[in-house]
């Protein structure tokens, strides 16, 4: 017997030698011969996955898988693969083999997954052949960006059919949540503050030799670039100089002969002209750069940050935009937020640069939140914010994010119709199945070996990695990190919940700080439960963003508020077409800054650029830090003729020049990019945006 537990033996020998099948029609159409073994197999090894041993019963099933066919077919009718495996069901079934038939049936659905994986895939990319996938604004069209977007799709699929549990899968296909970077699910790791200071004084190796410390601040800036390069290289997401004004100051300090302020500049402008020039990922994008600074007192902390804000401010050669790096200005008391302060004067030209280029952002030491660590906190142009932590020092240099995955909100209250109890108890339940999949995450990537991310563990930029050796496994090197539950589309839940988004009305504000403090919570309790750095992310949304809507709209239909748009509302952030005062927007959404440790970001829309109106920025800035913001920064249509390089906000042709070839560049998740990279939902969510009016407008 087939001995599963669940049957007597069975002992018919009829006979069908004679009438067996010749063909079988395949799932693509092909005929090919028919052999009764394959079906013998695949029942014996069901049963083998259940405890049984006995091939003989698998042998008599199929005579009567064969028999059972052969009475419902014409003869002239050629048996399909799908009818072979509803009989072979049937008969497990009907002969008590129970355990055995779901075990077939298991079996039968991954293999019908994989081979629907399969064919999706070559749809994929038959579409990248055509044009790049736009759900990274920073990967271009080259014959590059498409050989890895191919791989890239290839390897979700993989991960979706044979290494994520089925209720994981499930979830992300289904669109109950999002599991970012699933082409990179055991490969690596998303993101990282780089402790610049120790690789510029002890040198590293790239892996073709050994790159010895620099003796001129020109070598330091292209320095920078390459360990930029290479650790993006290693990983998914963002690079970033969590204090770069200090680090290169150091560096400085520490040459044989002092650099003047034109050497400092010409270097800070080279490392800008590399980081929107040097490609990554075999030539598929520039690295997605950040820079924090600002908040060094120093003689040489001070003229880097002057020198590199004065080298954005100018702009590339034409006086182009510079995309990359983004830069971070830490706004602090006492250092430069006030006249008296000695780096007021860099903040002053920050908020000149700002007003003409839209960077820098501006981040917060004084917020509720990071004030705690003094000016120890940096953040990323994605919004990325790693500090607090279990395993180690409370630092940013040599930490970053895991991995996220984000909640898709809406889903919820559709499921509940709008029951706001239920609503939360639902809530609950993705929160843990997020959670998990984050721990099954982890735990992939704990298999990786230092010698797997050559230069993000093989030169020693996580912390704590100079105690691995090359075979050594890097599990309780990323316990440093941290792993992101993220959330989208909160004013359209709260519009179901309420009937209003909580820009609109008190109680539906209430009602939306409620529900992330709730995620929080529970995140919070997450971190105890597992001894891991589980955080709350504002998800910044670029592919993600119509994904959810449009499988929602599918399943609920267009509803007026919620899935009548192409994209869902980042995060916690107030719909972009809703007019209101800009000093509102920021007090409404620097609430939920606090709850959203891994990583926030509050944006005000402009008509156009400020140009010399830097006091305009600057009141911006200040009722960002009195709204207890943590990041924060300006938004507004930046238009450049690629001809004459006129800019300011084209309707149509250039008014200088009359070319009709122009830059239009535009924020997109944290980071500037020109809008033929933004793929349809953010194309749409643009052309929505409106302009915040002056308090009292």
């Amino acid at each position: 017997m087939l001995n599963d537990g669940t049957a007597p033996v069975e002992t018919e020998n009829t006979s069908s030698t004679e009438k067996t099948f010749k063909e079988i029609r395949k799932r693509d159409g092909r005929v090919v011969y028919f052999d009764p073994e394959k079906i013998t197999d695949a029942i014996f090894k069901a049963a083998k996955a259940v405890g049984g041993h006995d091939r003989s019963i698998a042998e008599n099933l199929t005579r009567q898988v064969v028999k059972n066919l052969q009475q419902k077919v014409h003869n002239a009718v050629t048996p399909s693969v799908e009818e072979v495996q509803d009989e072979v069901e049937v008969a497990l079934i009907e002969n008590g083999h129970a355990r055995t038939a779901k075990a077939y049936i298991l079996y039968r659905d991954r293999r019908t997954r994989i081979r629907d994986g399969k064919s999706e895939l070559m749809d994929v990319v038959k579409e990248i052949l055509v044009e790049t996938s736009r759900e990274n604004a920073n990967v271009n069209n080259s014959p590059s960006a498409k050989m890895l977007q191919i791989a890239m799709a290839a390897s979700k699929k993989y991960y979706l059919s044979n290494l994520l549990p089925e209720e994981y899968a499930r979830a992300h296909v289904q669109g109950a949540f999002h599991i970012h970077d699933l082409d990179y699910y055991s490969k690596t790791l998303n993101c990282l503050q780089i402790d610049l200071s120790r690789l510029l004084q002890e040198g590293f190796n790239t892996g073709y030799g050994y790159i010895r410390p620099p003796k001129r601040i020109a070598s330091a800036a292209a320095q920078a670039a390459i360990i930029l390069q290479s650790n993006q290289n290693d990983m998914f997401g963002g690079q970033s100089f969590p204090h770069f004004d200090r680090s290169i100051g150091e560096v400085i300090r520490g040459l044989k002969n002092q650099p003047d302020y034109e050497e400092i500049y010409q270097a800070m402008e080279g490392l800008i002209y590399n980081l929107n020039t040097m490609h990554s990922r075999a030539g598929a994008q520039v690295p997605f750069s950040s820079i924090n600074l600002g908040t060094d007192t120093t003689e040489q902390g001070r003229m880097v940050s002057q020198a590199i804000l004065a080298a954005f401010k100018r702009g590339l050669g034409h006086g182009e935009s510079p995309i990359f790096p983004n830069l971070v200005f830490r706004i602090k008391a006492g250092t430069n937020f006030n006249p008296e302060d000695p780096n007021y004067d860099l903040y002053r030209l920050a908020l000149e640069v700002s007003a003409r280029r839209m960077n820098p952002t501006f981040s917060f030491m004084d917020s509720s939140f990071n004030r705690t660590y003094g000016e120890e906190v940096s953040y990323m142009g994605c919004r990325t914010r790693v500090i607090a932590n279990r395993h180690g020092a409370e630092v940013s240099a040599g930490r970053g994010n895991i991995a996220p995955v984000t909640l898709n909100l809406p889903r919820l209250a559709l499921e509940c119709r709008g029951q706001e109890d239920l609503f939360f108890v639902q809530l609950d339940r993705m929160l843990r199945l997020g959670a998990r999949q984050l721990l099954h995450r982890f735990e992939v990537l704990s298999r990786l070996k230092a010698r797997d991310l050559p230069f993000l563990m093989g030169q020693k930029l996580y912390l704590d990695s100079d105690k691995l050796g090359s075979d050594d496994s890097i599990r309780d090197i990323i316990k440093h990190g941290t792993l992101a539950i993220g959330f989208i589309g909160l004013a359209e839940t709260v519009y179901l919940l309420a009937g209003k988004h909580h820009g609109e009305d008190d109680e539906a504000l209430n009602l939306a700080l409620k529900i992330v403090e709730h995620i929080r919570r529970r995140t919070d309790s997450y971190a105890e439960e597992y001894d891991l750095n589980f955080t709350l992310v504002a998800t910044p949304a670029e592919g993600l963003a119509g994904r959810f809507v449009a499988m929602d709209r599918e399943l609920y239909g267009t509803i007026p508020g919620v899935t009548d748009k192409e994209y869902y509302s980042n995060s916690f952030h107030i719909p972009v077409y809703y007019a209101m005062s800009m000093f509102e927007k920021i007090k409404a959404e620097g609430r939920f800054h606090n709850y959203c440790n891994a990583g926030h970001i509050t944006y005000t829309e402009l008509e156009a650029p400020p140009g010399h109106n830097t006091e305009a920025v600057d009141r911006i800035i200040r009722q960002m830090a009195a709204s207890d913001v943590g990041y924060g920064g300006i938004n507004y249509p930046l238009d450049e003729c690629r001809i004459c390089s006129h800019s300011g906000v084209f309707s149509g042709s250039c008014p200088r020049c009359g070319s009709h070839e122009i830059r239009h560049i535009r924020r997109i998740t944290g980071y500037l990019s020109t809008d033929e990279r933004f793929n349809e939902a953010k194309l749409k969510e643009l052309r929505d945006r409106r302009a915040h009016f002056p308090p009292g407008g």
